[in-house]
């Protein structure tokens, strides 16, 4: 937990920050002005420079799961994550060095402005873009979602001991108290979700995507600085690299269990031991509380979930958290299916452990679906191909790819080291390892007598959702915009009624999606793997042989990101009746990805090839 003073620090810092973004965007709408709306605001007139273009690049790849889903991998699975994540270094290779040049070209011949308008160009089809719209809506809807709860979740942590905070919770609290939908969440996560939605949609709507580009610049240059900031003190603090591997090499998975939490004697009220308490095992074992314990007045013991730590090494660090009270505790183990149990060196070495995979982490046939799932799913995404259309000049694109391929194997390689220290630093955090970049900013900083810096390296991971959700929020309001009403409704429309749509659908998306994460969806990590293979398995294979096959037609298209579609969703629908949950069927240990860019090609081709043979 993040003291006091880091708390206040951070809330500064934080509103720095906020205020960057504001004039960022307010600058955006004094250079709308000056020219044609739809282009500039979609696309800042395709005028990008080298920076503006490969920092918003980067800043879009790397979303909020860059920052607070992967370090929680890599706290959990170990040194094998830096396979795992490998080919990201490539994405800039594979993404604009196959597809960029050509697509500008064709972008800028054809005066498209969206992905659908290029598709709907290329192929000269109504129903291609069509289609190719209702998809990026559909996929862009779930990506939204995902995103606005981890900026809120952020925040969360961010202002967690702030007293003007605290103070609007307990607002918040009675405001929604009894309201249907939202009643039943938590007041923090609802006043940092209404915070977050307000400031990224205000500066969407109104900056439009010069506003996107330039907030983005600014994030990957957070982005940046922070993870370089907590390299420094994570490594000061473990005694080095070599060190840390040392420890690594000894230690082994906790395991997780139940336990009856007994108290020697009632206490006059209800007694609450908050998740994360340490507790005293027999034998000096030690474990951890995985949720949050009641014990009634009327009671002496209760049931809870348990981590028991198994390093000799971290029991002995570890000192349990002191109550008014003597508790005794018992701890029972779970059945355990997984891989490195009681193993030690399984955090440097491959597949990784695995809490319920007998094979591990990574196996080898995950990783190479893995290697080609980051470089070409990165690379079909429609938010990172928008991008593509707006740099200015071929000179800037190789220059791009080159510092992009920098940028991201500097990032993902410290994030790897950080958080594999970040085990000996915060042992026990399976309990909600989501949360191990804010607690790790916050416990290194306070350790070194900084805590002022803890508002920085925070807004790293805030500067990633972020950047991600303006991306995807100016992604659908386009959609809507000039792939629905001005192509298909009034293709006469005027400047001034398009600018007043644009906004009030940029407004409207956003509070659709924070209203639709007032009650989140339970598995919403597994939504943003759903969207971005999804989308990567729909779109990559038909814009790629539009791109270089001259045979390439609208037929072919329409079988292929349909072939793509009924593909992706039927691998999900057959692993929920597989798994009884929301999990994709990997088909011969394959992402599912693999298979609908296979199944997207093979359909483009031969459904195009089969249409060029008729017409002879």
């Amino acid at each position: 937990m993040i003291e006091n003073d880091s708390s206040n620090t951070a809330l500064i810092s934080f509103g720095i920050y906020l205020l960057g973004v504001f004039i960022l965007a307010w600058l955006s709408s004094r250079v709308r002005q000056k020219k044609e709306f739809v282009g500039e605001y979609f696309l800042g007139s395709r005028n990008l420079g080298l920076w503006a273009f490969a920092l918003t690049f980067a800043a879009t790849s790397a979303s909020g799961g860059s920052f607070m889903g992967f370090p929680s991998l890599i706290y959990t699975h170990g040194w094998v994550l830096a396979l795992w994540i490998a080919s990201y270094m490539v994405v800039p290779i594979v993404g604009m060095g196959l597809l960029g040049k050509r697509m500008n070209r064709l972008a800028r011949q054809s005066n498209a402005v969206t992905i659908p308008d290029l598709i709907k160009a290329r192929f000269n089809s109504d129903t291609v873009g069509m289609i190719s719209t209702l998809l990026v809506l559909f996929f862009m809807f779930f990506y939204l979602l995902a995103q606005f709860k981890a900026g809120s979740k952020i925040m969360t942590t961010l202002l967690q001991d702030v007293v003007v905070y605290q103070t609007a919770i307990t607002f918040v609290s009675h405001a929604i108290d009894g309201l249907p939908w939202v009643g039943g969440a938590e007041p923090d996560y609802v006043l940092c979700l209404l915070v977050f939605s307000v400031s990224v949609i205000i500066y969407t709507a109104f900056g439009g995507f010069r506003a996107v580009v330039w907030t983005d610049v600014m994030q990957g240059i957070v982005m940046g600085l922070g993870v370089v900031i907590l390299l420094i003190l994570t490594l000061s603090q473990v005694g080095g690299l070599k060190n840390a591997t040392e420890q690594l090499k000894e230690m082994t998975p906790p395991v997780s269990g139940t336990g009856i939490i007994s108290l020697n004697e009632e206490q006059p009220e209800d007694i609450t031991l908050p998740k994360g308490s340490w507790l005293r095992l027999p034998n000096n074992g030690v474990a951890r509380l995985a949720e949050m314990v009641i014990i009634k007045k009327e009671s002496t013991q209760s049931e809870a979930k348990l981590l028991k730590i198994t390093t000799p090494a971290e029991i002995k660090k570890i000192d349990p958290t002191k109550f008014n009270f003597e508790i005794i505790t018992t701890f029972k183990a779970n059945e355990i299916n997984g891989y490195g149990n009681g193993r030690k060196g399984v955090y440097v070495s491959a597949p990784g452990p695995h809490p319920e995979n007998k094979d591990g982490f990574l196996n080898i046939w995950v990783a190479v679906s893995f290697f080609f799932f980051w470089a070409f799913g990165t690379a079909g995404q429609p938010s990172n191909m928008v991008r593509l259309m707006a740099f200015n000049g071929t000179n800037v694109l190789r220059k791009a790819i080159l510092s992009i391929s920098i940028y991201f194997t500097v990032i993902y390689l410290l994030l790897v080291i950080i958080f594999c220290c970040g085990r000996i630093l915060l042992p026990g955090m399976e309990i909600d390892s989501d949360r191990i970049m804010p607690e790790l900013a916050a416990t290194v900083t306070s350790n070194a007598g900084v805590p002022w810096l803890a508002g920085l390296l925070l807004a790293a991971p805030f500067a990633a959702v972020m950047s991600s959700v303006d991306s995807f929020l100016l992604m659908v309001s386009s959609s809507v915009v000039r792939d629905i009403y001005q192509n298909r409704i009034n293709k006469n429309a005027s400047e001034n009624r398009l600018k007043k749509l644009s906004y009030l659908v940029t407004v409207v998306v956003g509070i659709l999606a924070m209203l639709a994460v007032l009650n989140p969806p339970e598995y919403l990590q597994d939504l943003i793997v759903f969207a971005t293979s999804g989308l990567a398995g729909c779109f990559l294979m038909p814009i790629l042989l539009g791109l270089y096959w001259p045979d390439m037609n609208a037929r072919g298209a329409i079988f292929g990101m349909l072939g793509g579609l009924g593909c992706h969703l039927s691998l999900y629908i057959i692993g929920y009746l597989t798994y009884g949950k929301f999990s994709a069927y990997q088909l011969f240990e394959f992402n599912p990805f693999i298979w609908s860019i296979l199944i997207s090609g093979l359909l483009s081709y031969f459904t195009s090839t089969a249409s060029v043979k008729s017409e002879i």
